[in-house]
C-alpha cells in the first residue's frame, strides 16, 4: 500500500571566499548507503541538513516505512527534511528487507529470520562513526509496519534508542509479551479510531498477525518507564474542521524524566497526520490536518536524551 515512488536529487557544495573566515553552511545532502548486515545486503537513505558542516554533533531520527514501502515513498508520506534543515537533525530512512520488517508479525523478513534489530544497531554504529551524530540522541519512528518495528526497537534496542514514536500501529502481541527494555524509553503512539488495517482496540491486522490495543501499548510504556498512571488529558484544538479531532493523554514523571503520550485521532484512518493521502479515504480513512505528525514527533523527541 505504500509503493509510492518519488525521485529525489541531492546537492553538496561548500562556499568560501578568500576574505571571509566564516565557515558557510553546506546545502543539504541526500545519499543512499549500502551496508552488509548478517550477510545480507541492506540499505538506507540519509539526509544531512543544511549547515551540517558547521553545527557539531546532531540528533538523528530513524523513519521507518510501512509494509511494501521503501525510503523514497516514506519521504513523501512523512517528510522531515524541512524540519531537519531548521533544527539541524540527521535523518535516516531505512529500507526493510524485501520491503518488509521483522517486527514480530509473519512478514517476509520475519519468515526469513532477518535480524532487523541488529540492522538498526549496525546503522547506529555506522552513523556514529562516519557522521556527526550525537549518540545519546538517536530516535525511531515509523508508520504501520514501520511503527511496529519502532515498538520492537524500544523493547530490544534501548541502549541506543532514546525515544520512539509510533503511527497507526501498536505492538505485535509476542513482542509486547516479551518487552523488557534495559532503559526507560519515552514513547508516543498516534492511532486513528477508524483505522481499517490496525484496529485501535487490538486484534487481527491487515496483512497478518495480531496487534495489542492502543491502550495496552500506552500502559506497557507507562509501567516500563515508571510514569504516573494518571494522565494529563487535553482535547487538542480542532483547527482544520476536517471531520477529525484529537485527544492527547500525557503520562509524566517517569524514570529520568521519561514520558508516554497517547494521541487518539477520532475518525482518523491509517495515515500520517498532515501527511500525503496516499490512497483514497474509502480505502485508508481520513488524514487529520489538526496536527503535523513530523512536528509533533520531533517536539516530543527533542526533550529526551539517553543516559
Amino acid at each position: 500500500m505504500y509503493q509510492i515512488l518519488i525521485i529525489l536529487s541531492s546537492l553538496f557544495s561548500c562556499t568560501k571566499t578568500d576574505n571571509d573566515f566564516k565557515i558557510h553552511d553546506n546545502p543539504s545532502e541526500q545519499n543512499t548507503i549500502n551496508l552488509t548486515v548478517d550477510g545480507n545486503a541492506r540499505s538506507f537513505v540519509i539526509y544531512l541538513p543544511t549547515g551540517y558542516n558547521n553545527q557539531g554533533k546532531m540528533p538523528m531520527i530513524f523513519i521507518n516505512h510501512g509494509g511494501q514501502g521503501n525510503p523514497t515513498s516514506m519521504i513523501q508520506v512523512a517528510d522531515f527534511r524541512p524540519l531537519a534543515d531548521r533544527d539541524k537533525v540527521i535523518l535516516v530512512y531505512p529500507a526493510g528487507y524485501m520491503n518488509t520488517w521483522n517486527e514480530g508479525r509473519p512478514t517476509t523478513a520475519n519468515q526469513l529470520g532477518i535480524d532487523d534489530v541488529n540492522f538498526f544497531r549496525e546503522m547506529c554504529n555506522y552513523m556514529v562513526v562516519n557522521y556527526a551524530v550525537e549518540n545519546r540522541k538517536i530516535y525511531a519512528t515509523g508508520i504501520s509496519s514501520g511503527g511496529f518495528m519502532a515498538s520492537r526497537l524500544g523493547c530490544e534496542l534501548s541502549d541506543r534508542i532514546a525515544a520512539i514514536a509510533v503511527d497507526v500501529a501498536s505492538f505485535e502481541e509476542g513482542i509486547y509479551n516479551n518487552c523488557n527494555p534495559n532503559n526507560p524509553v519515552p514513547a508516543m503512539y498516534i492511532q486513528g479510531t477508524s483505522d481499517p488495517f490496525v484496529p485501535i482496540n487490538g486484534g487481527n491486522i491487515g496483512g497478518g498477525g495480531i496487534a495489542v490495543s492502543h491502550i495496552q501499548a500506552i500502559t506497557k510504556w507507562v509501567s516500563k518507564n515508571n510514569c504516573q498512571t494518571t494522565s494529563i488529558t487535553t482535547n487538542l484544538p480542532d483547527i482544520a474542521i476536517d471531520g477529525t479531532t484529537i485527544i492527547e493523554k500525557k503520562y509524566t514523571g517517569g524514570t529520568n524524566g521519561s514520558e508516554v503520550v497517547s494521541l487518539v485521532v477520532n475518525n482518523g484512518g491509517h495515515t500520517w497526520p498532515q501527511g500525503w493521502q496516499y490512497l483514497p479515504e474509502t480505502t485508508i480513512g481520513k488524514t487529520t490536518q489538526d496536527i503535523n505528525g513530523c512536528e509533533v514527533i520531533w517536539a516530543f523527541f527533542k526533550k529526551f536524551a539517553r543516559n
